[in-house]
């Protein structure tokens, strides 16, 4: 177990939804960008390639670049979160939009895989399925409402999350960000008897995302700190299916723990909600902030469902599933 963190957290990241940001996240693509971005959309739909095998040493795209470097300075040093403004997928086909997408998040860190089959461009859309206990069905995969977490809290998690929207819900689907150092002063600051619970493990679902033979859950604390800033894997929907795939009843301290968390990280206005446009690429610090979606309804036309493509971006470690 790492030393707890028991001064509260003062950073740009530590913010409420009435806090005011620089531009409320939002990072625009100039004119030098966009004309970058057609100029690449031309060459790679005249030299097909497989999206894994693009390298940003492929392409002359220098002022993307220096926008990427500057939203990466924002997430690891600034408010946590981007919001780039906008591919211009209206005019460009699918292939294409997921290629830019991602050679701008290839600037930004380094993509890893998404699944133990070594899914490294991940498609979110519901397939009407429901996300349960050991089911394996990720919650990305349902058109249910999401609780705040971070991804892949269970292995070694990725630094960053990104999302491009290639089309939007008919109604709700709204993304919503809360700052976890918030959510830890809180807890300081109200249950500082439980927070040491939560620098201690629990186990975890793996969702199935592992060996057929390996174990299905994993055991690992909420938070870590290296004495300065703290590192979360938090997800609670996910310790609450590790315990019921263990068979395992809670102890009073660690349903008490887990339960001050999700108290504290569903209180009104402390998140800050965005909708989709299409084009928009969110992406977001997954240590030190949290997500989730509201739950929506479709259209009925396959053509216009509700589409989101993720990547995840991590330097440490292989870029293996498992890190």
């Amino acid at each position: 177990m790492t030393a707890m963190r028991e001064v509260p957290i003062d950073s740009p990241a530590t913010w409420r939804a009435d806090t005011l940001l620089d531009n409320d996240g939002l990072v625009e693509l100039d004119t030098a960008c966009r004309a970058e971005i057609d100029r690449t959309a031309e060459e790679l739909a005249a030299n097909p390639l497989p999206i894994e095998a693009l390298k940003v040493s492929n392409v002359d795209m220098p002022d993307c670049q220096a926008t990427m470097a500057s939203v990466r300075e924002q997430l690891e040093h600034g408010i946590g979160f981007a919001v780039v403004d906008r591919l211009p997928v209206d005019r460009l086909d699918q292939d294409i939009s997921k290629k830019l997408y991602w050679l701008l998040m290839s600037m930004t860190g380094r993509p890893v895989a998404q699944a133990w089959t070594g899914t490294m461009v991940y498609d979110v859309l519901d397939t009407g399925k429901k996300s349960t206990a050991g089911s394996g069905i990720r919650s990305s995969k349902t058109n249910g409402g999401q609780s705040y977490h971070c991804d892949n809290t269970f292995n070694l998690p990725p630094d960053f999350v990104g999302l491009l929207c290639l089309q939007t819900a008919k109604k709700g689907g709204m993304s919503g960000l809360i700052s976890l150092e918030t959510v830890y002063n809180l807890l300081l600051e109200e249950a500082p008897d439980l927070l040491p619970r939560l620098y201690q493990p629990f186990y975890y679902d793996r969702q199935g995302e592992h060996a057929p033979d390996d174990q299905r859950w994993s055991h690992k604390p909420v938070f870590e700190s290296d004495g300065d800033r703290i590192t979360a894997y938090f997800n609670p929907r996910r310790v609450e299916h590790g315990y019921e795939m263990r068979g395992i009843e809670m102890d009073d301290e660690t349903r008490e723990a887990i339960q001050a968390l999700q108290r504290v990280s569903e209180r009104s206005g402390l998140g800050k909600d965005f909708t989709f446009a299409r084009g928009q690429i969110q992406i977001v610090n997954n240590r030190r902030l949290a997500h989730r979606r509201t739950a929506f309804r479709d259209w009925p036309e396959p053509e216009r469902r509700r589409h989101l493509v993720r990547m995840w971006l991590r330097d440490a470690g292989r870029p293996f599933y498992m890190g």
